[in-house]
């Protein structure tokens, strides 16, 4: 399985390596030295949580009580609208939802920019 087909994608490290000046700031260093993508090594592992938000509703107790298998739940998105890609509870993303073999996916179609962040 390649890199693209498990997620495990080095996007953006092969430019901090090479120390073109196309990088994001944030990786360089007060010194202006470029880092490397091995130094960015000890958080790869760490898990972070990823959220694809179809929509949100809100109801009254007394309907949650109400709702049988087969009930529908009206939310607040249109159909094709994009949905929203959280990592860590933080907006990072839009997308559309895909369909991969026999599972559900998400193409980011949008990324959010947030203050703090660069081009």
């Amino acid at each position: 399985m390649s890199d693209e087909e498990t997620g495990n994608s080095s996007v953006g490290l092969e430019e901090l390596e090479s120390g073109t000046t196309g990088g994001p700031e944030l990786a360089r260093r007060d010194d202006t030295q470029v880092r490397s993508g091995s130094d960015l090594e000890p958080v790869f592992d760490v898990p972070v949580q990823v959220q694809a938000v179809l929509g949100r509703s809100t109801l009254e107790v007394n309907q949650l009580l109400k709702l049988a298998p087969g009930a529908v739940i009206e939310l607040d998105r249109k159909v094709g609208e994009a949905i929203d890609i959280y990592v860590n509870n933080r907006l990072v993303a839009r997308g559309e939802v895909v369909l991969v073999e026999d599972h559900l996916g998400v193409t980011m179609t949008e990324i959010i920019k947030t203050a703090g962040t660069t081009a």
